[in-house]
């Protein structure tokens, strides 16, 4: 089952997302922000500090999440064998994912090939686990018409988040930390 959660920035939805995989036995948390500067290690810090106590393991992976996969895979099978097994990841956030794959160090990937290798990435990791949660953000709210490499970034965006609600079977928006459901299956 795939849920995906999406909602502006510090609206609450990570909080969210990682309630939901409270009942799990085994949960990976994909963390893919790039933390090169102050404010993304605060954020980064803040949400360890969040789920810390909670159970995850956290795998960091900010590009090609089918290594984050076979991460997943390798530890499972290092575990204890058990019918009861409940495996979850979450993945926190596309928004990061999109940007780290698509603004490469040498290169700038084009809005559909880079939404082709997000959307590949999180269909191998579902795979691995029987619950994933998808974090994105809303970023289409401001009107603004920004320059050419951002707006590629926004439709690559906006073609990953369309494909993501039509695959999942739950999607929430949070909203000031109220959770709106607005896809159940």
């Amino acid at each position: 089952m795939m849920t995906l959660v999406i909602g502006g920035s510090c609206s609450g939805k990570s909080a969210y997302a990682e309630g939901l995989l409270e009942g799990f036995s085994e949960k990976f948390y994909i963390a893919t922000m790039l933390a090169e500067d102050e404010e993304s290690k605060d954020r980064v810090e803040r949400h360890r500090l969040l789920r810390s106590g909670k159970n995850f393991v956290t795998v960091e992976q900010p590009r090609r999440l089918e290594e984050a996969a076979e991460k997943i895979r390798r530890y499972s099978a290092e575990g204890e064998k058990c019918s009861e097994r409940q495996t979850a990841g979450l993945l926190e956030c596309v928004s990061n994912l999109v940007a780290n794959e698509m603004f490469l160090p040498t290169e700038i990937r084009g809005e559909k090939q880079t939404a082709q290798l997000v959307l590949q990435g999180i269909q191998v990791l579902a795979q691995e686990v029987q619950e994933l949660v998808v974090v994105s953000n809303n970023v289409f709210g401001d009107g603004i018409h920004y320059d050419e490499d951002t707006m590629a970034y926004l439709r690559s965006m906006a073609l990953v988040n369309e494909r993501l609600a039509e695959r999942a079977d739950r999607i929430v928006e949070v909203v000031v930390g109220i959770p709106v459901v607005l896809k159940e299956k």
